[in-house]
């Protein structure tokens, strides 16, 4: 068995402060680069995904319905698209960009700089099992987990590193996970508004 980390999404535009800001977005950052360093070889194999766009259509708007829709973010070449300073990466193998020109959830649908796909890089590794982690647990969290059981990974969601938009979507994804046979640990935060 050959397990991998896979931290979804923790830009500075999903944390405090950022264009589509998600509530305990930087406490998630601080948790991840903790538990990295505390669980050194709890992991084989530890990758990221980025919201990368360039240009992705309807999925920007300037009246947004935070369903489909949303305000620009994490744009290529602007500081909203970094990690956040709080996510330490010097464990991180790959990065998978994702949305260049689409709305883009999961990280099943990103890629490397040199166009290897996650499922492609995972199985090349040999990994059997994923823990999912990052933001929003609700969105790319979800989507990204649900694409990793699908893709036959044994799949584990570390909800007390993930931080989601609302309750209501929060709550529908861990249905979603229970319906998908994924694990979950811990609770997520979600912004109580």
């Amino acid at each position: 068995m050959s397990r991998a980390l896979i931290i979804v999404d923790v830009q500075n535009d999903f944390c405090e402060g950022g264009s589509l800001p998600v509530a305990g977005g930087a406490a998630v950052a601080k948790g991840i680069s903790l538990v990295l360093d505390k669980a050194g070889d709890r992991w084989d194999h530890v990758v990221a995904t980025k919201d990368y766009h360039v240009d992705p259509g309807a999925h920007f708007s300037d009246r947004p319905d935070y369903v489909d829709t949303w305000p620009a973010h994490c744009v290529v070449g602007s500081s909203g698209a970094d990690f956040h300073p709080e996510l330490i990466t010097d464990r991180v193998e790959a990065i998978f960009h994702k949305g260049a020109h689409q709305a883009a959830y999961s990280g099943f649908e990103g890629r490397t700089e040199s166009g290897e796909t996650l499922a492609g890089w995972l199985r090349g590794k040999g990994v059997t099992d994923v823990e999912v982690v990052g933001i929003a647990t609700d969105h790319c969290v979800r989507a990204t987990a649900l694409d990793a059981a699908a893709e036959g990974f044994a799949t584990t969601v570390l909800l007390e590193l993930t931080a989601g938009v609302a309750r209501a979507t929060t709550d529908a994804a861990l249905e979603q996970f229970r319906a998908a046979s994924i694990e979950t640990t811990g609770v997520p935060v979600v912004d109580p508004s």
